[in-house]
């Protein structure tokens, strides 16, 4: 894996150096902002400093072979690690700490870690390493005792590897990452093997590999010509039009756009209520429609505009006849412009319930994920599971009620913490 920072004035342009050089496979690991050096810096701007890994082709650095006495992970039951006292809870900072935070002390430089991998890893993993690494030496006692008992006795590096790979597996597992997933990623885990192999070099890999899977966010972005319109489409309860509030706010207020709503949810009258009064505080036009000719008149009334933004109604995934009314809506918004569609859900929706959902709303139409609630659970699974299930990009989190500021950008590196059994970032 190769490991590298790019600096420049602003975000875009140290990602774009990143990309040019890395290539599109390249992912963006952190971004920070750093203290421009010399005499005059305190009147200088601070840089924008992105960090970003591509993967090498570990085919011709690794020779894996499963060993008979290994156990099967897939079936591997899950390990109890030993409660830390509540004042000790572990608390995790960003993987790249800020310059001002006290550096830990360089770690002696291994033999089997290429200067790309070993370059910078300690700074990037330093707290995530020492609490997988405390949590793995229980695992280890707990792998001695069972040696002990029957008398066997293996290579104490493959026993700590294994011993890793069921701490990697059961930590996912407890973030209700899908069984699935979590034995695929232990797949790839296990092709990593080989002599001498650090646990630097397997946290880095493991935390690049699953930032990959989510990808890039699917932010929001203005069109060249004419305006941007956005669908918002979901189940009732999960915090649509909220969403919605939060995301016009950001785009009137902060980015100083020219936003419109429309809602088309004419079955509640509280939503329809809750958009107009929102609209009301934000100074922003808004309109009601009925039927597929209003959402049309209403397309064309805001044209001169940067964003439109639709709220639908919400209905069961058994309701055929609301399902094809949505479908008919938006192909027929689709024959006026080109649209897109956010797929609004809430983390706390049961696995089974969201892929009945994401599957649904996907035989109406293409679109991107936006998750609500996650200021209510601690397990955050779900989204890593619905986006390999689904394929699609996942645009922004919500993790409150306050307008607008319980809205963030999806951050892949903060969930990816998480799932690694940090704490949440944001």
């Amino acid at each position: 894996m190769i490991i590298k920072k790019f600096t420049a004035k602003t975000e875009e342009e140290a990602t774009k150096a990143a990309k040019e050089e890395l290539g599109a496979r390249s992912v963006i690991m952190n971004v920070r902002k750093v203290k421009t050096k010399g005499f005059f810096s305190f009147l200088k701007k601070p840089l924008i400093e992105v960090t970003a890994a591509v993967e090498e082709d570990t085919d011709s650095l690794v020779a894996h072979v499963r060993r008979p006495m290994e156990p099967n992970i897939r079936t591997v039951t899950k390990v109890p690690f030993k409660e830390k006292p509540k004042d000790e809870k572990p608390q995790f900072k960003d993987v790249i700490p800020d310059e001002e935070e006290k550096q830990p002390a360089p770690a002696p430089e291994r033999k089997n870690e290429s200067k790309n991998d070993d370059k910078g890893i300690e700074e990037k993993i330093d707290n995530l390493h020492t609490l997988i690494e405390q949590q793995l030496k229980n695992v280890m006692e707990n792998n001695d005792d069972a040696d002990e008992d029957s008398g066997k006795k293996s290579d104490e590096t493959d026993r700590e590897f294994i011993g890793f790979v069921k701490l990697i597996y059961n930590t996912l597992i407890n973030n209700e990452v899908d069984e699935k997933y979590a034995n695929e990623l232990v797949d790839e885990i296990e092709k990593l093997k080989k002599p001498g192999v650090t646990i630097d070099y397997l946290i880095s890999n493991i935390y690049q590999k699953l930032i990959l899977k989510f990808g890039e966010p699917a932010k929001i972005t203005p069109r060249e010509d004419g305006p941007k319109i956005i669908f918002f489409i979901g189940p009732t309860g999960v915090g649509k039009t909220t969403t919605i509030a939060k995301i016009a706010a950001e785009l009137a207020v902060i980015e100083k756009k020219k936003v419109a709503l429309i809602t088309t949810d004419t079955y509640r009258i509280q939503a329809k209520e809750q958009l107009r009064s929102f609209a009301e505080m934000m100074k922003l036009p808004f309109r009601v429609a009925y039927n597929e000719d209003d959402v049309k008149d209403g397309l064309e009334e805001f044209s001169e505009y940067d964003y439109i933004l639709v709220d639908t109604a919400g209905y069961s995934p058994k309701d055929e006849e609301r399902r094809m009314e949505m479908k008919q809506l938006l192909d027929s918004a689709k024959k006026v412009s080109e649209i897109d569609t956010y797929l609004v859900m809430s983390i706390t929706t049961k696995y089974r319930d969201l892929i009945a959902i994401s599957d649904l709303y996907k035989q109406i139409t293409d679109y991107k994920l936006i998750f609500t609630k996650l200021d209510e659970t601690e397990c955050f699974g779900n989204m890593l599971n619905i986006k390999l299930h689904t394929g699609v990009e996942i645009a922004y989190v919500t993790n409150g009620q306050d307008v607008p500021k319980d809205i963030e950008v999806f951050n892949p590196q903060s969930i990816v913490r998480s799932l690694l059994g940090g704490e949440k970032q944001s």
